[in-house]
C-alpha cells in the first residue's frame, strides 16, 4: 500500500471527516457556478437531516457495520458481542423502519422559521438505504418488506424535497459514494465473514468487472435523484475514501456534467477530496480556527451527534447563536444537524432550541444572511460582518449569568455617519476615541436576564476610508 493511499484511508477518524485545505481551492470558471456560490455564501443556515434504519436503534449512523470501526461505533450495542449477529440485526432494520408521524410539510415551515435557508437531506449513507424510490436497490423505503412503503410520504426525499421548495428553501442532496449494502461493493459472502471495512470486499484493480457494476450503479442513482426530483442546488458527496487515488475511480465529474446538462447551476461538494467538484470545503465537527476565503460550511450538530440518540442533550439557543456567530464571521455558512425519531418527528426538545435561533434571526438576520467576511473578523467576544458598505458588529455573551458592560470599545477607526442598534434601529451613543469607537450599551440590556448578544450597525462615510485591523483574535 502507498504512502498516497494511506494518507486517504486516514481522512475519517471515528465517522468525522477532515476537510480540504484553502490553499487547494480550485475555483469553478462557470458564470452559472460562481452566481450560485455567491447564493450558496448569502444563507448562512442549513437544515442537515441524517435519517436512516439507524434511527431505529437510536445509534451512529452506518458505522457500526464496518467491523474495522467497531471499536468506536458499537458502543451503544450492548445486547450482542457477535459481529455477525449485529450485522444481520442491523441489515433488517429497513423491516422495522415505519416512521408513521413524518410530517414534511410542518418540517419544511418549521425550519423557515427557525431561519434556516437550505435542507442537506441523507438521500443514502454508508448503508445503502434509500429514502426515495430508487430503480436499481430495494434496500428502500418504498420496497414491500419495509412496512412504511404503503405511506403517502413514502419516498421520503420527494415529499420532503417538495415541501421546502414550497417555502422557498433550497435543496441539497447528500449521497454516500460508498455502497455497503450493494453486493458490487461490499460482497455478499464477505459481508458476515471476515473484516469488513470502509471500503470495497475487493481490490476493484483485481475485479474490474465488479467496480464497473459498482460505478454504474451509482452514476445511475445520481442521475435519478438529478433528474426526477426536482431543481437541486446542491450535490453534496460524502465517503471521501471513494476515489481515484485510493483505487477507488466512480468518475464522479461525469456524473456531475451529467446532472449538469439540465442543471447547470447545481455545486457539486465531492468533501475532502479538492478539485474542480469540491465547489465548497466542508469541515465537520469543527470550526476552523481561522477565516477561510473560500465557500465553506461547517456540518455540526444539535445534539451529541449526526444519528437520533435516546435521551440526547441538545444544544441551547445560546450555544447555538455563538456557533453561528463564529462560523459566519470566518467566512462559513452553518449546517446544522437534526435526526428524527423512530416515528419520524422531531424531538420537542430540539424544536425548542431552534424556535428560539429563529426569534434572534428574525431580529438580527440582517447581520448574519448575505454578509461576507471582515477584519478583524473575531475579536474576543466581538465578531464583525460587511454587507456591502456597512460593517455589522456582534458582541456575544457566551455565558448566561454575564454582566454587560456600560461601555465597550469597537476597534475600528475611520470617518463614519451614525451608528445604531440593529434590533431598535435607534442611533447609538458613541464617540470616537484613539483606540476606536466607543459605545454606550443601553440600560435596557444591563437589565434582567444576559442577552444572547447585542449588534450595531456601522455606516461608515466609506468603507473604503476605514482602517480596519488585520489581526486575529480568536
Amino acid at each position: 500500500m502507498g504512502k498516497e493511499t494511506e494518507q486517504k484511508q486516514e481522512i475519517v477518524n471515528q465517522g468525522v471527516h477532515t476537510y480540504s485545505q484553502e490553499e487547494a481551492y480550485v475555483w469553478p470558471e462557470e458564470p452559472v457556478l460562481r452566481e450560485q456560490l455567491e447564493w450558496f455564501q448569502d444563507q448562512k443556515l442549513a437544515l442537515m437531516v441524517h435519517w436512516g434504519v439507524y434511527n431505529q436503534l437510536g445509534m451512529v449512523a452506518s458505522w457500526a457495520l464496518s467491523d474495522e470501526d467497531a471499536e468506536w461505533s458499537r458502543k451503544t450495542v450492548d445486547w450482542t458481542d457477535d459481529g455477525e449477529v449485529f450485522k444481520r440485526q442491523y441489515r433488517a432494520l429497513n423491516r422495522a423502519f415505519d416512521p408513521v408521524a413524518f410530517q414534511p410539510e410542518e418540517w419544511a415551515k418549521m425550519a423557515k422559521e427557525c431561519g434556516f435557508r437550505y435542507l442537506i437531506l441523507t438521500t443514502k449513507h454508508h448503508d445503502g438505504f434509500c429514502l426515495w424510490d430508487t430503480a436499481y436497490t430495494e434496500y428502500k423505503t418504498t420496497a414491500e418488506d419495509c412496512p412504511f412503503h404503503t405511506h403517502k410520504y413514502a419516498d421520503i426525499v420527494c415529499a420532503m424535497f417538495d415541501a421546502f421548495r414550497k417555502e422557498k428553501l433550497g435543496i441539497g442532496v447528500y449521497y454516500s459514494k460508498a455502497d455497503w449494502h450493494c453486493p458490487d461493493y461490499w460482497e455478499k459472502e464477505k459481508v458476515f465473514t471476515g473484516k469488513t471495512t470502509r471500503n470495497p470486499t475487493y481490490n476493484p484493480k483485481e475485479n474490474p468487472e465488479a467496480w464497473e457494476r459498482f460505478r454504474a450503479f451509482t452514476r445511475d442513482q445520481i442521475l435519478e435523484l438529478g433528474k426526477q426530483y426536482g431543481r437541486l442546488d446542491i450535490l453534496w458527496f460524502d465517503a471521501g475514501w471513494v476515489v481515484a487515488t485510493n483505487g477507488q475511480d466512480i468518475r464522479l465529474g461525469e456524473i456531475v456534467e451529467e446532472v449538469r446538462k439540465t442543471q447547470p447551476w447545481v455545486l457539486a461538494v465531492d468533501r475532502t477530496v479538492g478539485g474542480a467538484y469540491e465547489n465548497y470545503v466542508t469541515p465537520e465537527m469543527c470550526v476552523p480556527e481561522k477565516p477561510l476565503c473560500v465557500p465553506w460550511e461547517s456540518c455540526l450538530t444539535l445534539g451529541a451527534d449526526f444519528n437520533y440518540a435516546y435521551g440526547d442533550h441538545y444544544k441551547s439557543p445560546r450555544e447555538l447563536i455563538n456557533l453561528l456567530v463564529n462560523i459566519v464571521a470566518k467566512g462559513g455558512n452553518l449546517a446544522l444537524n437534526i435526526s428524527p425519531q423512530p416515528d419520524g418527528r422531531i424531538p420537542v426538545e430540539a424544536w425548542e432550541s431552534l424556535r428560539e435561533l429563529g426569534v434572534w434571526m428574525q431580529m438580527y438576520g440582517e447581520a448574519i444572511y448575505g454578509t461576507r467576511i471582515c477584519a478583524p473578523y473575531r475579536s474576543g467576544n466581538l465578531a464583525f460582518t460587511r454587507k456591502g458598505d456597512v460593517v455589522y458588529v456582534i458582541r456575544l455573551y457566551p455565558e448566561e449569568r454575564e454582566a454587560v458592560e456600560e461601555k465597550l470599545l469597537i476597534p475600528y477607526q475611520g470617518k463614519i455617519r451614525g451608528i445604531s442598534m440593529v434590533d431598535t434601529k435607534k442611533e447609538a451613543d458613541w464617540k470616537m476615541t484613539e483606540e476606536g469607537i466607543q459605545v454606550v450599551i443601553p440600560q435596557e440590556y444591563r437589565e434582567g436576564e444576559t442577552p444572547i448578544a447585542i449588534v450595531w450597525k456601522i455606516e461608515p462615510v466609506s468603507y473604503t476610508h476605514l482602517t480596519l485591523p488585520t489581526k486575529l483574535e480568536v
